[in-house]
């Protein structure tokens, strides 16, 4: 039976799983019929992206009940595969939001409560780590709390299958059809995350799963030796967006050789209410203002900067001016898609079949230059899941080997270890790449210009 927005509302009220904070919020909204009616008229819905929105009591919000509710409704899926589905388990992964932690340990627990086995990160990680978590361990599936990119009053809860990518449509439909029989209080097993670890149920993962991780990374590195080539006069400036980028992306370019990296300092401090940004989107160049002014104290041509859950990277670049401007997603895939072709070719390591993968909103240009340089192009709808689709089919067939997919959003997906957009080895590239430019006295916004000259504008 579905009940009325105010009924919905009643019944959040009279239900002894509200602690007092939650029931003193509900109860403040009592004569306010148009808050009661957008946090009760309909839950949010769990679709392939999973559940994503403002953080407040209420079945339209997000909040420990809601979780709780999705990830019941999220074993019941993992069980109906079987009893080794539970063995292998599911990988939790949180942002720098606020309640992104205790939203994922909620998680977990509902998860051990129904006997399926849980790794959970010690601290925030990077979305594409999780992707990679996942197919490393061999697990069923993921969790990952995040709200990407968006402001700072919300929160999400993505889900992942085996393959690391996020949930295909059949399985996200699953989901939301458990979680239409599941009553919010009264079908949600729980457990505590201090009784799910002590049970062994729950397992805490960190600095070995990084390594892992990184090594792959790394491995991506076409010619690292350019970046030596320049290290002593090559600059980067780097920002995280108060988020999760802050650790693995220093990390990997330093690694890659990069000697003077300047992270910005206030926007390296984990902070899920963005303090010095009003948007956390590395889409918006406002948000850089401080990354610009310390690339020009430091005399930077580049700055690099990640989205709270570190799966997108978007970078400025200055100009003949002085002045810093962005390139875009498009602009940023174009320049990637040229430079792996020309290093991999030098290099000796450009497969046979080469293939790009991008999206029907992505910009043509990426065809252009594929086309041009005998490399095979698909064509997926919007999202990295078909693209992680089309990957599959790739391995399965064993027709192509892609060397980039990527979307206009500031989304880059190469290697063969995750299935989702990656920030920590987009950024690698792009410092490999702007280095290589350097070395030739350009930036990426000259070697922007050679793109187009080339290819057309």
């Amino acid at each position: 039976m579905k009940r009325s927005y105010k009924e919905e509302y009643q019944y959040w009220l009279d239900s002894p799983a509200l602690g007092e904070e939650e029931w003193k919020e509900l109860s403040a909204i009592a004569e306010d019929e148009k808050e009661i009616e957008s946090r009760f008229f309909a839950p949010l819905e769990f679709g392939t992206a999973g559940l994503r929105g403002v953080m407040a009591t209420g079945l339209n919000r997000m909040n420990i009940h809601v979780i709780r509710w999705a990830t019941q409704a999220f074993a019941a899926v993992i069980k109906a595969e079987g009893e080794e589905a539970c063995k292998k388990g599911v990988v939790v992964c949180y942002d720098c939001r606020l309640n992104s932690e205790r939203f994922a340990r909620e998680a977990a627990g509902v998860m051990a409560a129904n006997g399926i086995r849980v790794r959970i990160f010690d601290a925030l990680r990077p979305t594409p780590e999780l992707s990679f978590a996942v197919m490393h361990y061999g697990a069923t599936a993921g969790i990952n709390i995040t709200a990407s990119h968006n402001p700072r009053e919300y929160n999400g809860y993505k889900v992942y299958w085996s393959d690391g990518a996020q949930l295909p449509p059949q399985h996200a439909a699953a989901v939301a059809a458990e979680m239409g029989k599941l009553d919010i209080f009264h079908d949600v097993k729980l457990m505590s995350f201090e009784e799910a670890t002590a049970s062994g149920l729950v397992e805490v993962i960190g600095a070995e799963t990084d390594e892992a991780f990184l090594e792959n990374v790394m491995a991506m590195s076409i010619n690292k030796s350019v970046v030596e080539k320049v290290a002593d006069e090559f600059k980067i400036v780097y920002t995280p967006f108060h988020g999760a980028g802050y650790k693995l992306v220093p990390e990997a370019l330093r690694r890659l050789g990069v000697k003077h990296l300047y992270p910005e300092p206030q926007q390296m401090v984990i902070d899920g209410n963005f303090p010095t940004v009003v948007s956390p989107n590395p889409e918006n160049p406002e948000g850089f203002y401080l990354a610009v002014d310390l690339a020009k104290e430091v005399g930077s041509d580049l700055i690099i900067g990640t989205d709270p859950d570190s799966d997108r990277v978007g970078t400025m670049v200055r100009g003949k001016d002085g002045e810093y401007r962005t390139i875009t997603g498009n602009q940023m895939g174009v320049l990637l898609l040229d430079y792996i072709i020309t290093a991999r070719r030098e290099a000796g390591t450009m497969p046979a079949n080469a293939a790009f993968l991008k999206t029907i909103v992505t910009t043509n240009m990426g065809r252009e230059i594929a086309e041009k340089n005998g490399v095979h192009v698909d064509e997926t709808f919007t999202g990295f899941k078909f693209m992680a689709e089309k990957l599959a089919e790739y391995k399965r067939e064993g027709s192509y080997d892609y060397i980039l997919a990527y979307e206009e959003s500031y989304g880059y997906m190469m290697g063969d270890y995750v299935r989702d957009k990656d920030a920590v080895t987009a950024s690698m590239m792009i410092a490999e790449m702007a280095a290589c430019y350097f070395s030739k006295g350009m930036t990426l916004a000259d070697a922007l210009e050679g793109l187009y000259e080339k290819y057309g504008w």
